[in-house]
Formats: structure tokens, sequence, C-alpha cells
């Protein structure tokens, strides 16, 4: 117990940044309280906030929206990151530097990265997408700029895109620290034996990143299910983009009140928190894995 009294500040910092908002949060749930009424005060209300958001056709078509752009963004993540630690994990000269540079987009803001895919990728006049496709069409004497435009065709996929970008790195580096842990005595055996790569890899390589891989997923859909800046930059919720947490933002900006806005966020939070349950768990039994 001595040894641990120096966390205690730490453990206390934590559980006001973290846990008093969220009680706050929950107690604004169970309250009318409007923004653009403040002459009725606020109210208990009960469950009604609770009620009113499962009636939200809005926010059902926004949960539906999240778990879409999540499968999309970790399963994209989670290849990508795959075949770049399998990559790395190959003596080659320059690996360092070529690892630092994929590393690169993990480590910018997420407003960001959402800009410069924006601008950069996506504009119809100047984008580079664009420019590729005029580019091949010029080669078979086409002069006339094309007017395709992912925004415009496939907003979810524009929305994706950034997000695969920034989490790639990070599911790569999971994966690569799983492929550096196998033992190499088994990998030689199994070269020994005249096993080929491919059977090397499925009887050996992909049992081993199986929990890696399990919390690569699981550490990845916490956090792309409350991606906000994506969503706000590049399509502004439009065209079935919205998800929750823009589902949320525009709650409050719109109608202004405080109650339904909160339960929606204590929805929320308790949907990550099942996540990350399973995350954690996930997370435990590769560390006791690790011991042995």
């Amino acid at each position: 117990m001595i040894r641990r009294a120096p966390l205690l500040p730490a453990l206390v910092f934590m559980l006001l940044v973290t846990q008093v908002p969220f009680l706050y949060t929950l107690v604004l749930s169970l309250l009318s309280w409007s923004r653009d009424h403040p002459e009725f005060g606020h109210s208990f209300a009960g469950l009604d906030n609770f009620r009113a958001v499962f009636a939200d056709d809005r926010l059902r078509g926004a949960v539906f929206v999240t778990v879409e752009l999540t499968v999309v963004v970790v399963l994209l993540s989670v290849l990508l990151g795959l075949g770049l630690a399998l990559i790395l994990d190959r003596r080659f000269p320059g690996r360092g530097v070529v690892r630092t540079l994929l590393i690169a987009p993990f480590l910018i803001m997420p407003m960001a990265a959402a800009l410069l895919w924006k601008h950069a990728f996506y504009n119809a006049q100047f984008g580079l997408i664009n420019g590729v496709i005029n580019a091949v069409r010029g080669w078979f004497g086409v002069t006339a700029p094309t007017g395709w435009s992912i925004l415009t065709e496939h907003p979810l996929l524009a929305v994706a895109f950034p997000l695969v970008w920034q989490w790639t790195p990070f599911m790569m580096l999971i994966l690569l620290a799983g492929l550096q842990s196998q033992p190499g005595d088994v990998l030689e055996a199994a070269k020994i034996d005249g096993a080929t790569s491919w059977q090397t890899f499925r009887g050996i390589t992909l049992p081993h990143l199986s929990q890696y891989l399990q919390l690569s997923v699981l550490i990845g859909s916490i956090y792309i299910i409350q991606a906000f800046d994506a969503v706000y930059t590049v399509t502004r919720g439009v065209s079935g983009t919205t998800t929750l947490p823009f589902a949320i933002f525009e709650t409050q900006v719109n109608s202004g009140d405080y109650g339904v806005t909160s339960a929606e966020g204590v929805l929320v939070v308790v949907g990550t928190m099942v996540v990350a349950t399973f995350a954690l768990r996930a997370a435990s039994s590769l560390f006791r894995e690790g011991d042995h």
C-alpha cells in the first residue's frame, strides 16, 4: 500500500478529469433543459430524454453509418498494416527511415489530415485523384477534364480514407511487434522441414498474430467510433455520412437541448465502454501469454 501511495495523486487526477464530467453528463441526461428557452429553467425528466433518443430516426441512421465506417476503416487499416508489417519484418537498407516515414501519418492531427485529403486529393480542380484520372484520359486522347468527384459519388469512402491513412501505422506497429515476437526456433524448424513461405505464414505466423489482430481491431474500433474530425471536415455529415459523434454535435447546435444531447453522449460512452472491455480483456490475455 505504501509503495502505491505515490500513484494516488495521478489516480485522483484521472478520476477528476474522466469520471466527474461523465457523472455530470449523466445528471444532465435526466433533466429537461433547453438552451433556447432559458426562462423555463431545468426540471427532472427521468428517462424521457433516452426515449426521445431511441425514437429518433436520424440517430438510428447514424448508428448504422458509424458501424459501416468503423468496419471499413478498421478492416482496411488492419490489412494494410499487416502488409506493411510483413515488409518491415524483413531486413533491407533504410528500414529505419522507411519505418519512421510510415509512422508519420499517425502523428498528424486528425483535422489537419482530413483537410489534407479534402483539398490535396479530393479537390475537383487541382486534386491528385482527378489529376491522375485526367492524365490517364489524356493518354487516350480525351482532353475534357473529368467531372467525377469522390465527395459526391462515394462520400463515406471520402471520410474513411483519411482515417485509414492515419490508423494504418498504428495497426502496423502492433502487428510488427507480434511478428518480431515469433519464436525463431519454430520458424527455423519449419524452414528445415521444407515449408513454403505461405505455409509458414498460414500455419505459424497467422495463429501467432491472432491476439495481436484482435487487439488491433478492438482498439481501432474504440477510436473510430468516436471519429468526428474527418466527418466534420470532409462532408459536414451530409450525403449519409452522419456518425454518432456528429449527430450529437448537430443535436446540440440545432436544438440546444442539453438533456437529449447528454443522453446521446451517455449512450455513446456506454457503447464505447463495452467495446473497450473486450479490448482490455484481449490485451490482458496477450500480456499473460507474453509472461509465459
